[in-house]
């Protein structure tokens, strides 16, 4: 048995990528960083790595975080600049003992002593984005954050390993220094192999309230299946937070346990990536439904063609 899960639409070619590193016995740990350096090397996603958005200061902060769930071994970074590819940094902080979880300069100053690829993540849309934002605050008073969508996932080899692993440039003008849940463990993410793991996305802030991706694995270690577990974590808690806290982010978690089943939940409209032995890489879009139960339906072609088109706009035509 082997199987990968990601969180969005953006995951899908590095959820190919994997699933054939996976069919022939490769590591999870190494089927998982494949998935996400995809995404982080892609200009186009805006949300994490190259092309990512920046903090209110035009600076790129990144965060990232790796976790070995046959070990509990954990790497994570935070607020991580001119690095390409924070989840190997993340890898690689997981082996150490002492000094796993590095932020800011000290995790930028490990990469660069470690040899790790320096570069500017700042591309010409990202920079335009930027610019639009500031002018739109200006004139129309908008609210400044926007687009927070992390890639998360959760591998599974067929020695029965799993890894779990994220990275986000966060919050879009965030302010400086400001750390999600990505890559905080329980948060936005968790893996144990003898049970399975899952993986977050969405409003930070929100999402590190409930640790809720430590509560589907442990709903699914008590013997649920990873789309009950989700589920019921899931919604208690945005339920619970609605009330107590007067509303709930947006979020939205994937599941995978040992067997290569997988779950998902969300409150808003959501779009993510997964394939096992039994299943071809396929791209669903999930939303919330009635009774606390996730909707999950196969993207259609024109969902997809209407993204490709979004996401390439030509920078001249960005905000109008």
């Amino acid at each position: 048995m082997w199987g990968i899960i990601a969180t969005w639409r953006m995951a899908h070619d590095g959820i190919v990528a994997a699933s054939e590193q996976l069919k022939k016995n490769g590591k999870a740990g190494d089927a998982a960083e494949t998935c996400i350096k995809m995404v982080e090397d892609y200009p186009y996603y805006k949300s994490v790595g190259y092309g990512g958005l920046p903090n209110e200061e035009g600076i790129l902060e990144m965060d990232a975080a790796y976790m070995d769930g046959d070990t509990f071994k954990i790497g994570g970074v935070a607020g991580i600049v001119d690095v390409a590819n924070p989840v190997s940094v993340a890898r690689a902080l997981s082996d150490h003992k002492f000094n796993s979880f590095r932020v800011g300069n000290g995790a930028t100053k490990y990469a660069q002593l470690e040899g790790f690829e320096r570069k500017n993540m700042m591309t010409d849309r990202s920079k335009k984005m930027y610019e639009l934002r500031l002018e739109e605050m200006k004139e129309k008073g908008l609210s400044a954050y926007d687009g927070h969508d992390t890639i998360g996932a959760v591998s599974l080899d067929q020695s029965g390993s799993m890894v779990a692993a994220t990275s986000s440039s966060g919050l879009f003008m965030k302010k400086a220094g400001r750390v999600g849940d990505s890559p905080l463990s329980g948060s936005g993410f968790y893996v144990d192999s003898e049970i399975g793991g899952a993986a977050a996305t969405g409003l930070g802030e929100d999402l590190m309230k409930g640790c809720l991706s430590y509560e589907i694995v442990r709903l699914m270690g008590e013997g649920m299946h990873p789309q009950e577990a989700a589920d019921k974590a899931m919604y208690s808690f945005h339920h619970k937070l609605t009330k107590r806290y007067g509303k709930a982010g947006a979020f939205s978690l994937v599941a995978m346990n040992n067997k290569g089943e997988w779950g998902v939940a969300t409150n808003v409209e959501f779009t993510f990536s997964v394939a096992n032995d039994q299943e071809e890489p396929a791209i669903y879009i999930a939303q919330m439904g009635e009774d606390d139960k996730t909707i999950i339906e196969p993207i259609t072609q024109e969902w997809l063609d209407a993204y490709e088109k979004r996401i390439k706009t030509p920078i001249d035509q960005l905000g109008k």
